[in-house]
């Protein structure tokens, strides 16, 4: 016998309550969808780089990260943003969404020397941008015309102290890293050099080599290849200690400045505010990158050391970086508006 309390629902009521029923399972599970995020990285990676393509920042950012994409497992679409020695492009990162699908490639010309040396870049180095690697350290090397009465660092400085002022530098324009480095070789030996700069590192080394200028001290990507032909005379390299594809050329500290250790760097960094997780694992790629045997080879043979570390250990680089670079650029007087 039926029970005289039951009955049938409606139709209407009882889809209502399937309704309610599958909205109440939904907000049960959509705070857990949240706390679940997508894997990073999930789509192509943007990279800014702040140079015109083709030159030997752009050749390094792209020996470096498109190895690197290897371990991301998504491919690094570069983008070359160049103009006011890389401030364009930085201030464009700089802007960029923080979830790490727009990297910059940094050196210390953007986070360095333009931050002394223009009024206005457009970004802070430091605020502006969480740092994620160093990639290389890139040495100069001081070379002189085949004809300069030298073979010796140490020579050189003597040549130049008892000549002061009869002898010149070139360098590849006012504020880059060889005139700066220059100034820097002049302020630690006490020498009077007069500066030549010249519209690029090309011009200034064709100047060299034909014996117009005298000397200068150049990153070994351009200077190396000059040095290997004859063409200029190595006298030694600027880092703290010799370079492996030029063991017999020593450093400018072993020749009698002590404690001499001026290069150039490139880093990655990601905007400011980008979850540290993505930093971590952009860190890990681009670590495992640089273990590569291939890719450093690659890299020493342009004159470039792999220097990988934490995002805290290039945090205290760039800080000891603009006080070198933001000292050479007050002594040099160098200014861009």
């Amino acid at each position: 016998m039926k029970s005289p309390f039951s009955h049938r629902m409606p139709p209407a009521a009882s889809a209502r309550r399937a309704l309610l029923a599958a909205v109440a399972v939904l907000a049960l599970v959509a705070p857990a969808a949240q706390a679940q995020p997508a894997v990073y990285p999930n789509k192509p990676i943007k990279l800014i780089v702040p140079f015109p393509a083709g030159g030997g920042g752009d050749t390094l950012a792209r020996l470096v990260m498109l190895r690197a994409a290897r371990e991301l497992g998504q491919p690094i679409v570069v983008e070359n943003l160049g103009g006011a020695g890389g401030n364009v492009g930085s201030a464009t990162a700089a802007k960029a969404p923080a979830d790490g699908y727009t990297l910059l490639y940094g050196t210390n010309g953007t986070h360095s020397i333009n931050q002394a040396i223009y009024k206005s870049t457009g970004f802070n180095a430091q605020r502006d941008f969480e740092p994620v690697s160093q990639l290389t350290r890139i040495a100069a090397m001081v070379v002189v015309r085949p004809t300069l009465p030298v073979n010796s660092m140490a020579e050189l400085t003597k040549l130049l102290k008892a000549n002061p002022g009869k002898y010149t530098f070139g360098s590849a324009g006012n504020g880059t890293t060889s005139h700066l480095a220059g100034e820097i070789y002049k302020s630690r030996a006490g020498l009077a050099v007069v500066h030549i700069p010249y519209r690029g590192g090309a011009q200034a080394m064709t100047d060299l080599m034909g014996g117009q200028v005298d000397m200068m001290i150049e990153v070994m990507p351009n200077a190396a290849p000059q040095a290997k032909s004859g063409r200029v005379k190595p006298l030694a390299v600027t880092t703290a200690t010799r370079v492996a594809g030029w063991p017999d050329v020593p450093t400018v500290a072993e020749s009698g400045l002590a404690g001499f250790d001026v290069s150039a760097w490139d880093a990655i960094f990601v905007p400011a505010g980008t979850p540290r997780p993505i930093v971590n694992r952009l860190n890990d790629a681009i670590h495992k990158a640089l273990a590569d045997p291939e890719l450093r080879a690659q890299l020493q043979s342009r004159g470039a050391e792999v220097a990988p570390g934490t995002p805290e250990e290039l945090a205290k680089h760039i800080a000891a970086s603009m006080t070198l670079w933001g000292d050479a650029v007050k002594r040099s007087g160098a200014s861009v508006d």
